[in-house]
């Protein structure tokens, strides 16, 4: 009799579990667990002890400062989000990007293989009041700001608060989305809208569910100067999930997943 259950999305689920565990694995404590890593046109990061430092001296240069260690809690979840610029702001009109620098990003899912970046745009001039030499962050300060979607063309899984779906959303909007990145073999497929700026590892598609981000659409260096230097990074959050409960969390989903299949088919 012909097999008619297809493994691909179990096996799928499998990977974006099991990618999350490694990287938890792997990380290291510099940073309260926030690794640098570049994610395009080869930035200059330099590790200098007590802070890092990130040259963004061309155009398009972007590199992140990234932590899984919150992945499994939702947006709502987050009860401090944390990090100090130690270079000279001086050299920048105060509300530029530049000046206001890093913004973040989040990996945001439904649980269902959709996913996308939730990110702020800290040029607006309505995130501004929140910067003081870096960010000290809880939820709170972040959910009436907006929250624009990146990464993904179908945004038919979100919230519609009457603009359609994706549009005019707040933070608060999403509150209830898991944050979790997308896996290795996920970004390595692709998907209609995920783009070379993603916040992910450039050549090994490592990706943090968690991102302070340098570069990009932000005002570049001019090559030689210094570039942003920061320092004591650090996310929290309520309810975030042990290694083990992620695990056994993903292999449930993946069984209810292949159930539904095999009840469909």
């Amino acid at each position: 009799m012909k097999n008619l259950f297809n493994m691909a999305p179990l096996r799928s689920i499998i990977l974006t579990i099991i990618t999350a565990l490694s990287v938890l694995a792997i990380s290291t404590p510099a940073y309260a667990d926030f690794i640098a890593y570049k994610i395009r046109n080869n930035p200059i990061i330099t590790d200098h002890g007590n802070n890092i430092e990130f040259i963004i001296d061309g155009a398009n240069m972007k590199a992140g400062l990234g932590s899984n260690d919150i992945n499994g809690a939702t947006l709502g979840d987050i009860t401090n989000l944390h990090i100090e610029r130690l270079d000279d702001l001086t050299r920048f009109t105060v509300g530029s990007g530049s000046y206001v620098a890093p913004y973040l990003n989040f990996w945001i899912t439904d649980g269902l293989g959709n996913f996308a970046v939730a990110a702020n745009e800290p040029s607006n001039a309505a995130f501004q009041p929140l910067y003081n030499n870096g960010y000290d962050l809880s939820f709170a300060d972040l959910s009436n700001q907006v929250a624009k979607i990146y990464e993904t063309s179908d945004k038919s899984w979100l919230p519609d608060v009457g603009f359609g779906a994706g549009i005019n959303l707040t933070f608060s909007d999403l509150a209830s989305f898991t944050i979790a990145p997308p896996s290795i073999a996920e970004l390595i497929a692709s998907w209609t809208g995920l783009g070379t700026g993603a916040p992910r590892e450039y050549g090994t598609n490592i990706a943090y569910g968690v991102n302070w981000v340098f570069g990009d659409t932000l005002s570049n260096y001019v090559s030689g100067n210094e570039g942003y230097r920061v320092a004591n990074a650090s996310v929290t959050a309520t309810n975030v999930p042990e290694p083990t409960t992620l695990l056994l969390f993903g292999l449930s989903l993946a069984g209810l997943t292949a159930a539904q299949r095999r009840k469909t088919r």
